[in-house]
């Protein structure tokens, strides 16, 4: 799911982003909204800090997954988005989108890395030291950012 506005750089770059291994069906009224706002944002975050790791997916809540098209592409519930920047004191954000339109401002979407941890069932940065995993997932701050 890396968006195609981050791999202006290269025109392979740019093509690999269509492919179907990087693409999830999306409200297309998300995708075009409250997500591509969280993708500028990010954008802007790594042109500030210079560096940042971002962690994105699908979420599905359900056994049962709506499906689309012929082959019975599975379309997920939700999307999630970690962020993490070691620059300066170090800081972690997540955020978890529903698939579907949202007009919210970005706040809406804040989760600690902890929460989407949890919603997902993934580890996200496991090899940070445990002092530097404990701060940066535990709390979000969207004015820190």
């Amino acid at each position: 799911m890396c968006p195609a506005g981050d791999n202006k750089w290269d025109a392979e770059a740019m093509y690999q982003s269509f492919l179907f291994t990087n693409i999830c069906p999306q409200d297309e009224r998300l995708n075009s909204g409250d997500w591509n706002q969280i993708e500028m944002s990010c954008r802007q975050w790594a042109i500030k800090y210079k560096d940042v790791y971002i962690v994105c997916g699908p979420i599905l809540f359900h056994k049962q997954h709506e499906t689309i098209g012929t082959d019975k592409v599975v379309v997920p519930e939700a999307f999630f988005k970690v962020v993490l920047c070691l620059n300066g004191k170090p800081k972690g954000i997540g955020f978890i989108c529903r698939n579907e339109v949202g007009h919210h401002p970005k706040n809406f979407y804040v989760n600690t890395i902890d929460q989407v941890e949890r919603i997902t069932g993934m580890d996200f940065f496991p090899n940070l030291d445990d002092a530097t995993e404990t701060a940066v997932a535990s709390r979000a701050d969207i004015n820190e950012w």
